[in-house]
């Protein structure tokens, strides 16, 4: 298998890569982005975007993350589509064993990002961008107004529902359990919201989308776990809160992990325990889960990886006269 090396890669694509990439070439380091399964990030499956600063009107999603990726490239970022399957991080260079190559580098960038978890029936996948997110924060506005589902019974979910109940006129949770698992203070502000409403021991059966406004939602099919029998809940929105999974396995037993598999840094820090390792963006961030603080995240990245390079370089013995 053939083998390339750079001086510093990034993995990943989504923004937090893209700004690593930005800053790193900027600096002079030709960075390399390896971009692995989905190119650009979770913002590709996104519609419109209204949260992001420096666009004065909601922007598409994939655009967004086509406007990033020439932008790194216009800096002097090289794109690699493939994808990591193993690493060897024990001292450098890495080493980063793909489908079609093997990559080493100096310094290693890890914006691998996290994927939402989803349910698992073709409706969701097919009506996501019409009315089925995983990100109320970021959707939650479209739907100003207007009945939503939330589903989910951990903080995230209730979380979703809190911040929805600010702009919707209703919300219904849907949990397959007869308790939430969150804590206690945001359990209790849902069972106090009035526009909170909770279908206990359910699960959605099927997303309904209605053809004659172009296929977007008009209702979820909902079954109670203990009767069997299934209801007709009318919504415009749908938001799927059952967690967030990060793209870290291939790091099990090399990098510190918490429970829920995010890579551990120090707070306020992007490095990781093997020095000229760097972690950015939802890979480390399991609280906000935005575009723009991933983004902020893969700047510090970046920074820190000049910051290596230069020590390096101010520790290297000087050459004799």
């Amino acid at each position: 298998m053939a083998e390339q090396h750079h001086k510093l890669i990034i993995l990943g694509s989504g923004p937090a890569g893209c700004t690593a990439a930005i800053y790193a070439a900027r600096a002079g380091l030709t960075p390399a982005i390896i971009c692995g399964m989905q190119p650009g990030g979770q913002l590709t499956i996104t519609t419109d975007v209204e949260n992001y600063p420096g666009y004065a009107e909601p922007v598409q999603g994939p655009w967004m993350m086509e406007q990033m990726q020439k932008q790194a490239e216009h800096c002097g970022t090289t794109f690699i589509y493939d994808h990591i399957n193993a690493v060897e991080l024990k001292k450098p260079p890495f080493t980063l064993k793909g489908d079609g190559a093997t990559y080493t580098c100096d310094a290693l960038i890890i914006c691998t990002g996290a994927s939402a978890k989803w349910l698992g029936i073709p409706s969701e996948k097919a009506l996501q961008g019409k009315g089925v997110s995983a990100c109320a924060t970021c959707d939650g506005p479209f739907f100003r107004n207007a009945e939503v589902v939330v589903v989910g019974g951990g903080n995230s979910a209730m979380e979703e529902a809190l911040f929805l109940a600010n702009i919707c006129s209703k919300v219904t949770m849907i949990h397959r359990r007869d308790s939430f698992r969150g804590e206690l203070v945001l359990r209790e502000r849902v069972a106090k919201n009035e526009k909170i409403t909770i279908l206990w021991d359910s699960e959605i059966d099927e997303i309904l989308a209605d053809a004659a406004k172009g296929g977007v939602v008009r209702a979820v099919r909902v079954k109670n776990l203990n009767t069997g029998n299934t209801s007709e809940i009318p919504a415009e929105g749908v938001f799927i809160a059952i967690g967030h999974k990060p793209n870290t396995d291939i790091f099990k037993g090399i990098l510190p992990m918490d429970d829920y598999g995010y890579l551990v840094v120090p707070k306020g820090s992007v490095t990781t325990k093997i020095e000229g390792v760097f972690a950015a963006g939802d890979v480390i961030d399991a609280t906000y889960r935005q575009a723009v603080t991933a983004a902020g995240l893969g700047c510090m990245a970046a920074l820190d990886a000049v910051r290596y390079f230069e020590g390096q370089e101010a520790s290297e013995p000087s050459s004799a006269a």
